[in-house]
């Protein structure tokens, strides 16, 4: 299994569904806006302490971020 494939990348789904745009999450995250379009196309996976932070920060709990359903 690919790496950056571990966990389901729902990030962009979530962006959607609260109309936030990448810009809206990097700036919070204190990253670039390179790097979480690289998240949305599960080019590159955020770290697990990552993906905490984003869920604190979309209000959603992390499982809906990383689990299959």
């Amino acid at each position: 299994m690919n790496d950056k494939n571990i966990y389901p990348n729902r990030i962009r789904v979530v962006l959607a569904e609260q109309r936030l745009t990448n810009r809206w999450l990097a700036d919070k995250m204190g990253v670039t806006e390179i790097t979480v379009s690289r998240w949305v196309t599960n080019k590159i996976q955020p770290s697990m302490a990552q993906f905490i932070e984003i869920s604190k920060l979309l209000k959603v709990d992390l499982k809906e971020l990383i689990e299959k359903y």
